[in-house]
């Protein structure tokens, strides 16, 4: 008897937390993109995709260190299009497409302004 309800009572504890959660999701879907004449900033966070991608080799407040440049500056140096540039077919250590697509574009546009 004892081992039946110990077995139940298991089995129950089980399916109850497959199924629980607290109704949250993990997902959510993307924002729709602006239409008619937006401000034409991306819904892409270049700073986040810089801190995931870049601070590793160009240092936490992008100063650079050791053989990696300083980014915190690199807009008075190169324009918006040398930069893409350089994400997109790397430079030096600098692997080609560290980074892609609407993230690159954000990113290169981010950094741009940064003189």
């Amino acid at each position: 008897m004892k081992k039946g309800l110990l077995t139940l009572m298991l089995g129950s504890a089980l399916a109850l937390g497959a199924c629980g959660g607290n109704g949250e999701t993990t997902t959510e879907p993307a924002p729709a993109p602006e239409e008619g004449g937006g401000s034409g900033t991306s819904a892409v966070d270049a700073e986040q995709v810089v801190q995931q991608n870049c601070i590793s080799c160009h240092g936490e407040n992008l100063e650079g260190q050791g053989n990696f440049p300083a980014l915190n500056n690199v807009g008075s140096r190169l324009t918006k299009e040398e930069i893409r540039a350089v994400i997109d077919n790397g430079q030096g250590a600098m692997p080609a497409d560290i980074i892609q697509g609407e993230e690159a574009d954000a990113v290169a546009e981010w950094l741009a302004n940064k003189k």
